[in-house]
């Protein structure tokens, strides 16, 4: 059973279909590939999977449960994280701070005694816990990604491609099941692709399943188990990377149709 999938999904802009009626699923431990044009959809379907937005019509599922009508903090706190097209750190707070407030924002809600003592007593103990937790937890995610020396540094002034990684740290501090990346590698140079693709790989070998958009087809191509690609709209191909380099309708969709 896959660990997500949506199932007739559609998302109308008044008269524009945006996503329409699309099957998606995502196997446990993989890395999938979500591509296609511009304007294909593939953003606006991930925004309907992360809560984001609502879909018109149609079901979102995760791991067996309809996930379709939760917001996007709910969406977080089940296990399911993602990243943005254009970075969204919060760049005037250090590298620590931004980790921090990734951890902190998955924390533990206890529930309370009848007890106003035990509940002061409770609520001390656990502060302490949590507080240690998401330093901890964070400091494990900026040793992963090499970020450890610019802990203290504002996340405005990191060079980009450590801005991108920075994001996917906070994403990761939430301890997700599923993480979405979308375009990780938007911007990169040739080496801060090879790295990020090292990268997503440990991140899947940690347990962690990964969904990605991207238009660096090499960094597709290399690292996904299996890709879906969508145009207008619509679910055109699925299948193995060998696969869907030989489709007849994604090479029209990226190159055109001949009108021989």
């Amino acid at each position: 059973m896959p660990l997500l999938y949506t199932k007739n999904l559609r998302r109308e802009f008044g008269g524009v279909i945006a996503v329409s009626d699309v099957n998606f699923e995502v196997m446990k431990n993989s890395i999938t590939g979500l591509i296609g044009p511009n304007g294909a959809g593939k953003t606006t379907l991930f925004n309907n999977i992360t809560g984001l937005d609502f879909p018109t019509k149609g079901n979102v599922f995760f791991k067996g449960e309809d996930i379709t009508e939760l917001p996007a903090y709910k969406i977080t706190r089940i296990g399911i994280a993602r990243t943005f097209q254009n970075i969204r750190l919060f760049r005037e707070m250090t590298v620590f701070e931004n980790v921090m407030i990734g951890r902190h924002f998955r924390g533990n809600h206890p529930k309370l005694s009848r007890n106003r003592l035990v509940n002061f007593a409770l609520g001390m103990v656990n502060l302490k816990m949590e507080e240690k937790d998401i330093y901890e937890n964070s400091i494990k995610w900026l040793d992963f990604f090499n970020l450890l020396p610019f802990r203290d540094e504002y996340a405005k002034n990191l060079p980009y491609g450590r801005q991108r990684e920075l994001e996917i740290a906070r994403a990761l501090a939430t301890e997700p099941d599923l993480l979405f990346l979308d375009e990780p590698a938007a911007g990169m140079n040739p080496q801060e692709t090879e790295e990020l693709m090292a990268t997503i790989r440990k991140i899947r070998d940690l347990g962690v399943t990964v969904v990605l958009i991207e238009h660096d087809m090499k960094l597709v191509m290399n690292i996904c188990d299996t890709i879906t690609v969508l145009n207008y709209g619509q679910k055109i191909a699925e299948g193995t990377p060998g696969q869907i380099q030989n489709n007849k309708d994604v090479i029209e969709a990226y190159l055109g149709k001949s009108d021989d």
